[in-house]
Formats: C-alpha cells, sequence, structure tokens
C-alpha cells in the first residue's frame, strides 16, 4: 500500500516512484489524445505541447532512476495545488549532470557489478544490497540521462511560420515551470514582424521572453511587456496554457477535487491509482493600436482585449461521477462538462 504523510510528499520506495512515474505517463497521453478530440488546441500547438509533455516526463524518468534505490534522499511531491514534482527536483537534476563527468569517473567498472550480482543472486541465492543497487542505478542515470532534454525552468520553442488563417504571421512558443504553485505552463505566441529578420531579432525576443514571461502572472500584462520591449515585434494572440493540478493519492492540498478524491480513496469507494487532472487556458487578443512615448521615442503598442479564461477537468467516468456528486460547484465553473479519460489500472 502507498501511503504518504498528511504533512508531506515524500516517494520513499521504488513500488511509489514506479507507481507515480506510470500514473505521469498515463494522464499526460489521455491529455494530449483529449486535448485533439476536444479541439483546445490546433494541430501546430499540440504538436509543440506534446514535445513539452514528452521533455516533462523523460525528466521525471530521470527522478526515478535517480532515487529508485536512494536510501539518504527522496523524490518531493509538492503538496499544494501540483501533484507535481517540487521545482528543486528539476534544478537537482541540471546540477547533477552538469558535473557528470566529475561523477562518471568515481563509478564503478559496470563489467565488475554485473558480475558481482550474478555471483549474489545465483551462486549465494541471496538479494542484492539496496546500496549496491544504488550503484548500479547511478551508472545507469549518469550514462543515460542527456541534460539536453531535461524539463528546466524556462525552455524556448522555435519561431515557425505561423498556420493559415491563424491571427497572425508567426508562432513562437514557450514553457516554464513556475516556482510559486510548482506546475508547468505552455505559452503560445502569434506575432507579426516589421524589421529586418535576421538571427539578432531572434535572440532578442528569447532573451525578452526570458526575462519577462517565466512566470505565472496577468496575461494581458505579459503581453503588454513583451509588446514594449520588442519596438518590431506585434503580438496578436498569446494563449497560456496552466497544466495541473494532478488531483491524485499523493497530493494534499485543499483543492475540493483533490479533497473528494482523497476522501473516495480512504473510504475504498476507487481505486488508489484514481486521478483527475485540471487544465486551464488563458488567451488574449489585441485589438486596436496606441501611440506611446514622446516625441523622438514614439512607439506604437497593443491595446488588448479582456484575457478570456476557462476552465476543464480531465477524469475517468467514476470520478466524474464522483465529482458530481460530492463537489458539483466547482464543475458548475468549467467551460464544459468534465472531459472524460480512460480509467488507470495498476497492478499493486
Amino acid at each position: 500500500m502507498i501511503v504518504t504523510p498528511l504533512d508531506s510528499a515524500i516517494l520513499d520506495s521504488k513500488e511509489q516512484y514506479v507507481f507515480y512515474h506510470k500514473m505521469l505517463d498515463f494522464v499526460l497521453k489521455e491529455l494530449i489524445v483529449n486535448i485533439q478530440k476536444q479541439n483546445l488546441c490546433s494541430s501546430q500547438e499540440l504538436v509543440v505541447f506534446k514535445q513539452y509533455t514528452d521533455l516533462f516526463l523523460y525528466s521525471i524518468e530521470a527522478m526515478r532512476i535517480k532515487y529508485m534505490y536512494d536510501e539518504e534522499d527522496n523524490m518531493k511531491i509538492d503538496l499544494t495545488e501540483s501533484g507535481f514534482p517540487n521545482y528543486l527536483e528539476f534544478r537537482y537534476l541540471v546540477n547533477d549532470l552538469e558535473l557528470k563527468n566529475e561523477y562518471i569517473s568515481k563509478l564503478e567498472n559496470v563489467e565488475d557489478l554485473k558480475e558481482e550480482f550474478l555471483d549474489v543472486l545465483l551462486r549465494k541465492k541471496q538479494h542484492v544490497k539496496r546500496r549496491r543497487l544504488f550503484q548500479a542505478a547511478s551508472i545507469v542515470y549518469y550514462n543515460s540521462v542527456n541534460p539536453k532534454y531535461i524539463f528546466n525552468r524556462f525552455v524556448q520553442g522555435k519561431i515557425i511560420e505561423a498556420p493559415e488563417n491563424s491571427p497572425a504571421e508567426l508562432l513562437t512558443s514557450w514553457s516554464f515551470y513556475d516556482v510559486s504553485d510548482n506546475r508547468p505552463y505552455v505559452c503560445f505566441m502569434y506575432f507579426n514582424y516589421e524589421g529586418k529578420k535576421s538571427k539578432l531579432y531572434k535572440e532578442d525576443l528569447y532573451q525578452v521572453l526570458k526575462d519577462t514571461a517565466y512566470r505565472n502572472m496577468p496575461l494581458d500584462t505579459m503581453a503588454y511587456n513583451i509588446d514594449r520591449k520588442l519596438p518590431d515585434i506585434h503580438p496578436k494572440y498569446i494563449k497560456r496554457i496552466d497544466l495541473g493540478p494532478l488531483h491524485n493519492v499523493f497530493a494534499k492540498d485543499e483543492n475540493l477535487i483533490t479533497h473528494t478524491i482523497l476522501e473516495g480513496i480512504g473510504k475504498k469507494e476507487i481505486p488508489l491509482e484514481s486521478y483527475a487532472l485540471s487544465f486551464k487556458t488563458d488567451e488574449v487578443f489585441s485589438g486596436s493600436t496606441f501611440t506611446e512615448g514622446g516625441f523622438f521615442s514614439k512607439q506604437t503598442l497593443q491595446k488588448w482585449n479582456e484575457v478570456d479564461h476557462r476552465k476543464y477537468v480531465f477524469a475517468p467516468h467514476r470520478i466524474i461521477q464522483l465529482l458530481y456528486n460530492k463537489a458539483s460547484s466547482v464543475l458548475n465553473e468549467l467551460a464544459k462538462e468534465p472531459i472524460q479519460t480512460s480509467d488507470l489500472k495498476i497492478k499493486m
């Protein structure tokens, strides 16, 4: 049985790491399928969104390998409205891999370790000690994890031509992991460009996004800051996806959906692997323009319309029924009825 203390959510066994990774992998893949079915993103946005979720899952798998047999440290799941790993876990991965060569030089020879394991298992008929298993896991971790694919605090996408009938000519994307709420966000910006197209203009845009759009803030404020700092770039439409919270047995927050699921698991009304995923989108379009600044520093800026906020919940049929019975007030705030996903089944 998986148990997490009420005042913390620490994964402290091999079974918990396997369980949690299977849950995240399953839920995010279900999310992508159903985003497409529900037309919540364009086809191009969906391709980009999947790339970011792949980075996220790759990082979770790296954490699983890192901590699987570690008796001194454990992976921490955020206690607030997240259900995802604490941001520091991603930071630890980056720090580890920056010292990758130093660690690899201190690891044991793989063939020697294999021979030792075979001797213990086949000749002595004993279990391999956890300390030795951790050393083997470390070899896999440092030799197989690629730092390029770790989900960082800020991940920049490329600038591409926007699909036909888009609000503007160009499209870029970025993703960030907000430190305050420990959730991943994915953003899309459709824009026009009036200057000379060069590598420099891309670098300027990327730097402004990294400095300006790296955290959760009012979307119209983000849009204005980007527009003001890049005179030749005219954003026309910005969309931000807030992924989470993931409501599951590991979450310990005050969210009504989380509380309902935990209560249902506690009363054995629903299985341990039950889940629901909250999903929010903020969208803002530019309307007319206005001029700001003095005679020698005039700049034409976008006048932004009101931000459109939409909330969704993805969950299996049984969980949706439970939420209608015990948390209907939350469901009344959704942009559409809860979106049904498949049941997750994990053999314990």
